[in-house]
């Protein structure tokens, strides 16, 4: 009998073995330790969440402030946000319309994409979510179909988002990809001068706190022609006028070279996300529109989620924008002042609290037991030997919560604020 052929893998783009292998571990401790699948109910009146009885290492009715949610200006609970969402559905009288939009649509999803088109200054179209146009517009990029035609050398940045990351196999069967250390700049340059066409592939704001060097990447672009891919989902609504984000206030190069995805699901505190395109031709857009892959499929925006969008870009063209944006502004400050970090400074609203690899699910279980939860991060989340809890701040959180939060983290190992000359020590 012949003997059957094993399959042994490259991993030359993903290596699930490693990930699982390593990682596993770690989500298990975490559950282990009531960190992960978590079931709460939250009071919109006071902002504590209370376990369920469905979890078996969690006591039911415990009760804690929820620092690692990603509504950074608390817009998803917003009034005007929740009813937008009910108004629409009486609106337009159905759920879901479900067909490719490419050949039949309801005007909701247009009625939306107009509104963020006057509010970015540029075209809009929208996804279900940040990965699907992300796995709708990469393999388009690689082929050079969104560009100048000519297959790019694709550079993915060694911290991209796994929703980027995931495509480096997909893009590979168009064209060439490799990966560089993170937002290196001299690899990048090197690159566009042995390479006809080159598109780099980056988060704009990263999930481990930080933007990227888009001055600099835009010097890049303008002497190059670089093509520069950004998600930058973490920033869109907490920073820049009318909520525009990092990428778009400070990039100066915003043509048909500069994608920039961002998610309605985060601070904009809807759902779905939007897909910011300048300079690009109606004929370019069709080929997006019918070959992006789920960017077309009958998955749309549901219409309360449209409502919902569009309440909260009015409140956008708003003063309340503006006050949201301090208000969660001078709650980073305040955490800055009492724990440091690598991110201290930054108008970013995450922070990495550094722990061990060994320390880190008992630091979390510990901060969660006082009343508070932050994500503790580690392989393949973060490098090895760089895990941490990571703290996400809002605008609703207050003074006092921010306080006691600190006053924890100081007792499981983190660094406290050196006091400035002249101040009493914190």
């Amino acid at each position: 009998m012949n003997e059957r052929k094993t399959i042994t893998p490259t991993h030359k783009y993903r290596n699930n073995d490693k990930l699982i292998g390593i990682g596993n571990a770690f989500w298990d401790m975490s559950e282990r330790n009531g960190l992960a699948g978590i079931v709460a109910d939250y009071d919109y009146g006071d902002g504590v969440l209370r376990t369920d009885a469905s979890h078996e290492f969690i006591d039911a009715g415990h009760e804690f402030i929820n620092f690692s949610c990603c509504s950074y200006l608390d817009l998803d609970s917003h009034p005007k946000v929740i009813e937008g969402g009910i108004e629409a559905l009486r609106r337009y009288g159905v759920l879901d319309h479900c067909i490719a939009r490419s050949r039949v649509q309801i005007p909701a999803m247009l009625e939306l994409e107009n509104s963020l088109g006057e509010l970015f200054g540029a075209h809009v179209v929208c996804s279900i979510a940040a990965s699907t146009a992300t796995f709708g517009l990469l393999p388009l990029i690689a082929s050079g179909h969104l560009g100048n035609g000519t297959r790019p050398l694709m550079i993915f940045d060694k911290n991209a988002h796994v929703s980027m990351a995931n495509l480096k196999p997909v893009c590979a069967d168009e064209t060439e990809v490799v990966t560089s250390g993170h937002h290196d700049l001299d690899f990048i340059e090197d690159a566009c001068k042995k390479y006809a066409k080159v598109a780099y592939v980056c988060d704009g704001s990263d999930s481990l706190g930080g933007y990227a060097p888009v001055k600099e990447l835009a010097e890049l672009q303008d002497k190059y022609g670089l093509i520069v891919y950004y998600d930058d989902s973490h920033s869109m609504s907490a920073y820049g006028e009318r909520g525009v984000g990092y990428v778009r206030t400070h990039s100066p190069v915003l043509d048909e070279r500069t994608i920039v995805v961002m998610t309605l699901n985060k601070a904009f505190g809807t759902s779905g996300a939007a897909i910011v395109l300048d300079g690009y031709t109606k004929e370019t857009l069709r080929v997006i529109e019918r070959f992006g892959g789920a960017l077309n499929y009958s998955q749309l925006l549901n219409t309360p989620a449209v409502g919902a969008g569009l309440a909260s870009a009015e409140i956008h063209r708003t003063g309340e924008l503006v006050t949201l944006q301090n208000k969660l502004y001078g709650n980073i400050e305040l955490f800055d002042s009492l724990i440091h970090t690598d991110q201290a400074g930054s108008t970013f609203p995450i922070r990495l609290v550094p722990m061990g690899d060994d320390t880190v699910i008992e630091a979390g279980r510990r901060v969660f037991e006082a009343g508070f939860y932050v994500s503790p991060v580690f392989f393949p989340i973060v490098a090895r030997g760089t895990a941490g809890l990571r703290v996400m701040m809002r605008a609703g959180q207050t003074e006092d919560q921010i306080r006691a939060l600190c006053a924890v983290l100081a007792e499981v190992g983190a660094e406290r604020t050196a006091a400035k000359p002249g101040e009493a020590a914190r």
